[in-house]
């Protein structure tokens, strides 16, 4: 089976499928990739983001890959559910008719 661009947009398209199920509750939480800091005793005004504001690399210098990872699924769950609902129906169409 070679790859040829139909491949490769459904393998994109069930990639950003997965990763807008995931359930940051369910499943994030669990292996420690969630945005919700736990609330472990009291840390008082600590933001954790603020370690790296107003040095030189700004205030998204010092997040590490695993954050920007975070960051990552949580946009393309905000931002792309409602375009994804309309590809994947035209997917579907385009399966039943031309499949």
């Amino acid at each position: 089976m070679a790859f040829s661009i139909g491949n490769i947009l459904y393998i994109s398209l069930l990639l950003v499928n997965a990763i807008a199920v995931l359930s940051e509750e369910r499943f994030l939480a669990r292996i420690g990739w969630s945005t919700q800091q736990p609330q472990a005793g009291q840390q008082g005004f600590a933001q954790p983001y603020d370690a790296g504001y107003g040095s030189a690399g700004g205030a998204q210098g010092d997040l590490t890959v695993k954050m920007k990872l975070v960051n990552l699924i949580g946009a393309v769950r905000t931002l792309m559910r409602i375009p994804l609902i309309g590809v994947n129906l035209v997917v579907i169409v385009y399966e039943l008719v031309l499949g």
